[in-house]
């Protein structure tokens, strides 16, 4: 594992010791036992796109680990000005020791990748979110304590939460479901591969993807990048895409509720089945910093 692109690229059982190294971590902090495991290392965090939880979880994590991590805004560089990717890689190479990007196209991450020579971290793309995944699966096995015979549904648009929830679902061996309108599927070479590894379902009909499912997880209708098409969005998803008192009917009576934030109230998901399960989607916002640690661990220790 040189860099995390997508978790397509990953085999189960690295996705395993990355889960594993997370728990540790997770553990050591809570104990306040120090992990300087990369004294000395500096992170570049390039953001194309605005975060809350990406920045502010990548950038404590580096402080925790011992290293430093540098924000890096498109309109800070030239990169943002017309520089190509090629280059830019091949220049932080030199002065960094891993590049997080949080980008549009799935096709620059790849380019840092292929002409850099140091590790890349997705960060999020709108093909993919594989951090935000990575932190899911650690949710998942917290409350569930194993994969295997779980039901993972996701009810909402097919996007990049969508793309890598469903790479990460299937590998980890969940039954995977997704509840989407006709025109908004996830990536159809990916449900393909899903129906080929796993068990797997696409549809349209919410209550049936959700049927005794033991993770019911949401995202908003609209993403970033997207706001002009919000309006949209709300008359083909609103009053049917959303995780209510019916979805959670449907699903098994202790199922878990998670949401990648920021959440929408009223729209994606009700107010109601939100509180109930604040818990679980705050532990799951926790857990993005102790998940990238162990990315940055894996990748970056010497």
């Amino acid at each position: 594992m040189k860099h995390l692109l997508k978790l397509q690229d990953l085999t189960q059982k690295e996705i395993l010791e990355l889960l594993n190294i997370a728990d540790q971590l997770k553990f050591e902090k809570k104990n306040g036992i120090a992990h300087p495991h990369l004294a000395g290392k500096v992170l570049g965090m390039i953001f194309q796109k605005s975060s809350t939880r990406t920045r502010v979880s990548f950038e404590v994590g580096m402080y925790e680990l011992g290293g430093t991590a540098l924000f890096l805004s498109s309109h800070d560089l030239q990169i943002g000005r017309g520089e190509p990717v090629q280059d830019t890689a091949r220049v932080l190479s030199r002065y960094l020791d891993g590049i997080m990007i949080r980008t549009f196209e799935q096709e620059e991450v790849e380019g840092l990748a292929k002409y850099g020579s140091i590790p890349i971290i997705n960060g999020l793309t709108d093909y993919a979110h594989p951090c935000q995944v990575l932190a899911d699966l650690m949710t998942i096995r917290e409350y569930k304590h194993s994969f295997q015979g779980r039901k993972l549904c996701f009810i909402g648009d097919g996007n990049n939460m969508a793309n890598s929830l469903i790479a990460g679902g299937i590998k980890m061996g969940m039954e995977v479901s997704v509840a989407c309108p006709d025109g908004y599927r996830p990536d159809e070479a990916l449900c393909r591969w899903a129906g080929e590894n796993g068990v797997f379902t696409c549809t349209p009909d919410v209550l049936a993807a959700a049927a005794n499912a033991d993770v019911i997880y949401t995202d908003v209708w609209a993403s970033m990048g997207q706001e002009d098409e919000a309006e949209k969005r709300r008359q083909v998803f609103g009053g049917i895409y959303q995780v209510n008192d019916a979805v959670m009917a449907a699903a098994k009576p202790d199922a878990m509720v998670l949401h990648c934030l920021p959440a929408h109230r009223e729209e994606e998901i009700t107010e109601k089945v939100f509180e109930a399960h604040a818990d679980e989607i705050f532990e799951e916002a926790e857990n993005r910093l102790h998940a990238q640690k162990a990315v940055m661990v894996k990748l970056m220790k010497a």
